[in-house]
């Protein structure tokens, strides 16, 4: 499974981005997709979990303001992501397994956001 990354750039605090993780390769709709970030200090955090059954978590600096949403014909998992901070600067990028998350078996190679005060 190859996974792709968009839709990052740069946004003034308060703005709006959707990332799209788009796979190619077999079995898309038997993967769960996370999304996870990097930051500037080198911190890797999780943000959400798309899993396989349609379930979808978050972890707590995602919820009230990023959603996740799970297109299986497309083969792509979106992260809207709304009113953003300064403090989510950070390389974004999804991942796929068959653990919920866990294990993060294939990753994009990521896509950075940038939000300006």
């Amino acid at each position: 499974v190859q996974l792709v990354e968009s839709g990052g750039g740069s946004v003034q605090s308060g703005g709006s981005l959707r990332l799209a993780c788009t796979t190619s390769g077999y079995g898309f709709r038997g993967y769960d997709i996370g999304w996870f970030r990097q930051l500037p200090g080198g911190v890797r955090e999780g943000i959400s979990c798309s899993s396989s059954d349609g379930e979808t978590s978050y972890k707590d600096i995602a919820r009230d303001r990023f959603t996740a949403s799970r297109d299986d014909a497309a083969n792509t998992v979106y992260l809207q992501m709304d009113n953003l901070r300064p403090e989510d600067t950070a390389e974004y990028y999804c991942s796929a397994d068959h653990s919920r998350c866990l294990s993060g078996d294939f990753w994009g190679q990521g896509t950075q956001v940038t939000v300006s005060s």
